[in-house]
């Protein structure tokens, strides 16, 4: 099975410990992008992955292609051009300090980015799976008319489509830009849709169902679920699964995460896992998003195995450093059954 990810890879510059973005010190360097991380997560558990972007044509693009290429994806369709690679700068949360990001995004690489850059002929010849998200949508029009032109032509060659609604509210505003409307109409394609609670309202309008469990001790409201999700496949009739990532955030550092999964009428709920400390939230969905894709082509049968996979995978994340999920089918499997936090000799 072959699955194909378009978005824009960063360069992540974090700051050292806790340090404030304005404090003087060095800047660790990662790659981050949410479409990026779905397609390295997806590779890191054995997938046949393409990811699709545009990187400046020197050193720097270089770099971010040796990167993509060293954990195992196929990038043999990236286009060059551009001056420069976008950025993003993350400070750490600590203690009752949020964390923050800071966008650089403009005239970047992918950015300028031009409708008809992208021939979409070779990349999807024996495609099975196209993963996009609103952030790419939200980086400028020549962007999202390019992903619209793939949900196209992925859909007129039965191609399945995912989805990750992926709202970030500073990135529209290109001219005529509309987060509700472009989210509808991918989501009015999709297979697959994932989001937390507020990413859903977005899409939908629909008041949130709250969510603050302490411990495994919480009852999801199994009926508002019922409810919440009959509307919402009157809205996305040709959705066939419906995954909400839910994380109550006790302080910075504490945080509990679960999900609902809606699958073709049924509802599953997942265990809930208790994560103190996190060492790194970032890429969190995208880990979510990665695991269950492959979980639906490992296990396609079983959905609440699809479900508690994705779940455990996303826990892990919270555990490395930087934007990438970096765990095998192996580690997500063990931490499903509790076996995992040991020293494997």
């Amino acid at each position: 099975m072959k699955i194909i990810t378009f978005g824009e890879i960063l360069l992540r510059l974090s700051k050292h410990g806790s340090q404030r973005l304005f404090q003087n010190g060095a800047f660790d360097a990662a790659y981050g992008g949410s479409e990026a991380n779905v397609a390295v997560s997806l590779a890191q558990l054995g997938d046949k992955v393409e990811y699709v972007t545009r990187v400046p044509d020197n050193p720097i693009g270089d770099a971010a292609l040796m990167h993509l290429r060293e954990l195992g994806l196929d990038v043999s369709h990236v286009v060059r051009g551009g001056k420069r690679m976008g950025t993003y700068y993350f400070e750490p949360s600590a203690a009752m300090r949020s964390s923050n990001v800071v966008y650089d995004r403009d005239d970047s690489a992918f950015n300028t980015l031009a409708y008809g850059d992208i021939n979409w002929d070779p990349i999807f010849r024996d495609a099975d799976v196209f993963h996009c998200s609103g952030i790419t949508c939200a980086t400028s029009r020549a962007a999202l008319d390019t992903t619209m032109d793939a949900v196209q032509i992925a859909n007129e060659r039965g191609i399945e489509l995912t989805c990750d609604i992926n709202y970030r509210s500073t990135l529209w505003k290109y001219p005529g830009a509309d987060a509700r409307k472009t989210i509808d109409e991918l989501m009015q394609y999709s297979s697959f849709v994932f989001g937390d609670q507020n990413e859903w309202y977005v899409a939908s309008g629909l008041e949130p169902i709250p969510f603050n469990a302490l411990d495994n001790s919480y009852q999801f409201d199994m009926d508002a679920y019922s409810r919440y999700f009959d509307r919402l496949h009157k809205m996305f009739p040709r959705c066939k699964r419906m995954l909400i990532g839910h994380r109550n955030q006790l302080s910075f550092q504490h945080h509990v995460n679960a999900a609902v999964l809606w699958a073709e009428g049924k509802i599953y709920t997942s265990q809930f896992y208790d994560i103190e400390p996190i060492i790194d939230q970032m890429g969190v969905g995208d880990a979510w998003v990665a695991a269950f894709i492959h979980a639906r082509l490992r296990w396609p049968d079983d959905d609440q195995r699809c479900l508690d996979f994705s779940v455990s995978a996303s826990a892990l994340k919270n555990t490395i450093p930087g934007d990438q999920n970096l765990v095998t089918e192996a580690e997500i499997i063990a931490n499903m059954s509790g076996s995992g936090g040991r020293i494997d000799r």
